[in-house]
């Protein structure tokens, strides 16, 4: 057996990282795959909530519709803005003190936020408190999903063969969509209710089921091991030095840049796609908002067999010819997409939904775990993580509700022809990122089992 390990930019190589069991590999995955699908299942079930429930509840009746909705999306990008933050401080604690403790502490918070959402007085019982108060449960879940996606993320990868990483990252990733199908099936199933019913109780049912979720995500969680490459690191002595955010702009400022903006464009239509579509097609008349909810449920459930398609190809071709395929195919389908929506024919929209998500999305996405992760030396590489991705995720993904509701309102008269535009712009910035990173390649030079082909 010989290893290499990932040298440190600025000290010497650390020590041989401990090889992990088959078992406790196995272990890894499920537990980084369900907690994150109960973590994304909180975060956007809030999203799908946003665009149909809150601008109901939580804002004046007495104002504009479009500025109801506007306000709402607003509450959702608080989430995001405060993404960034909760990777900042979960990122320093997870590269000094380890990946395992970390995330059954964003599990937690992201479970009893869901539950203080789903209990949560509306406008006409407490008046303007209602929206302040959602706005401050919604920062605290940006929080925990700040810290969330690096740490299950890195907990798979760091666990895994060297010549299997891009796909160990992305069933962490996965758990994102099986959130998304959690959230809008359970959403969706209560929106059959009768309108006043679902606005009175019906929408809050599936928030409250998110303690149950939570139940089983920290058990699971409690059953890890720590990461080897992170105990590597700490036997090194590398861990307790420095200041990981610090470094992060000192040591990597120009893959923390590129990278951020390289996911912008995945991140944008997925959001969009999560929280935007859906209101966009019952609103405009083009679908009635179950089935929509239906259609975007099934689209997600794809997209958890997509993502880790995409992310085993590029452990075949490599990271970044993958993201460019994607960002080339999601191009070239954005029209086509939009076009299936505003149809106004079911299937031809059950069609665009299968467009937006396991293809165009998830084209570009499935890499994105692994990519950001052979970006950083393990004792920085949470927080850097955290903060790529984070960063990625406001510019792309918080932004994606306000400016499509935006561009849908200018007075050009193209609607949807606004946001493939602007999507097509995103992917450019975000395909010409790609090939401008010049990273080292890491995906053959942290542990590699001389015994096994790579």
């Amino acid at each position: 057996m010989t290893t290499v390990s990932v040298p440190h930019p600025e000290q010497s190589p650390p020590q041989p990282t401990p090889q992990t069991s088959d078992k406790e590999r196995r272990r890894t995955l499920i537990s980084s795959f369900l907690g994150s699908t109960v973590e994304y299942y909180d975060f956007l079930l809030y999203g799908a909530a946003a665009g149909l429930v809150f601008p109901h509840l939580f804002f004046d009746k007495n104002i504009d519709p479009f500025l109801g909705q506007l306000f709402s999306y607003m509450t959702l990008f608080t989430g995001y803005l405060a993404r960034p933050v909760g990777g900042l401080i979960f990122g320093h604690l997870g590269d000094r003190h380890g990946r395992k403790n970390i995330l059954f502490v964003t599990l937690m918070v992201m479970g009893l936020v869901s539950i203080a959402i789903g209990l949560l007085p509306t406008y006409a019982t407490i008046g303007v408190a209602a929206p302040i108060t959602l706005v401050l449960l919604r920062m605290i879940q940006g929080l925990a999903v700040g810290g969330e996606w690096a740490g299950a993320t890195l907990m798979a990868a760091e666990h895994a063969k060297a010549k299997s990483r891009g796909i160990a990252a992305s069933i962490a990733v996965s758990g994102g969509p099986a959130g998304a199908v959690l959230s809008t099936l359970v959403l969706g199933i209560f929106a059959g209710l009768p309108q006043e019913q679902f606005l009175s109780w019906g929408w809050r049912i599936p928030f409250l089921l998110s303690a149950l979720l939570v139940i089983i995500g920290l058990y699971m969680r409690y059953q890890l091991t720590e990461s080897p490459e992170f105990e590597a690191a700490k036997a090194a002595g590398h861990v307790e030095t420095g200041v990981p955010l610090k470094r992060i702009f000192t040591v990597y400022p120009k893959q923390t840049i590129l990278a951020a903006l390289a996911i912008t464009g995945s991140l944008f239509i997925q959001a969009l796609m999560a929280v935007a579509v859906v209101p966009y097609l019952v609103d405009h008349g083009l679908i009635e908002q179950q089935p929509a909810l239906m259609m975007l449920t099934f689209s997600a459930f794809l997209h958890i067999f997509a993502i880790p398609f995409f992310a085993w190809l590029s452990d075949r071709v490599g990271r970044k010819r993958v993201m460019l395929l994607g960002a080339a195919i999601s191009i070239a389908l954005i029209f086509p997409m939009f076009a299936a929506f505003n149809s106004g024919n079911s299937l031809l929209i059950f069609f665009g939904f299968i467009l937006g998500n396991p293809i165009i999305q998830a084209s570009m996405y499935g890499p994105v775990g692994a990519f950001l992760a052979e970006r950083f030396a393990p004792e920085d590489r949470y927080t850097g993580v955290s903060v790529t991705y984070q960063l990625g995720s406001v510019l792309g993904a918080g932004l994606a509700p306000i400016i499509s509701s935006t561009l849908l309102h200018l007075n050009n008269g193209w609607g949807t022809t606004n946001i493939a535009l602007y999507f097509i712009a995103l992917m450019v910035i975000s395909a010409l990122c790609v090939v401008l990173d010049d990273t080292p390649n890491r995906e053959k030079t942290r542990v590699i089992d001389a015994s096994e082909p790579v």
